[in-house]
């Protein structure tokens, strides 16, 4: 077991003063950079596109096929439909660093 402690997760707005702060860009820009940045992820990953960041990691989208599965509340079998899914892999330096942490 870590006995390292969960940290509070890293919001839009931290992103966007962290800019501010090592970059020197205005506020209101920053927050900009950063919409448009998701934007632009986000309509790749909508378009069936793979994301690649090099040292960050790798988002695909992947076509999941229709499946049985069980409602865990009432024991109903039911049929899950196939479906597009986006999952996310760490690139090997990302690994490296979080490893060595």
């Amino acid at each position: 077991m870590s006995t390292r402690t969960k940290a509070p997760a890293l919001v839009r707005a931290d992103l966007a003063e962290r800019l501010v702060y090592r970059l020197g860009f205005p506020k209101s820009e920053a927050m900009d950079f950063i919409d448009n940045m998701f934007k632009i992820i986000s309509k790749s990953l909508c378009e069936g596109e793979d994301v690649r960041l090099t040292g960050f990691g790798n988002f695909e989208v992947r076509e999941k096929k229709e499946r049985p599965g069980r409602n865990p509340r009432t024991g109903e079998h039911v049929t899950i439909a196939a479906r597009r899914v986006v999952t996310f892999k760490t690139g090997n330096k990302l690994k490296g660093r979080i490893d060595n942490w």
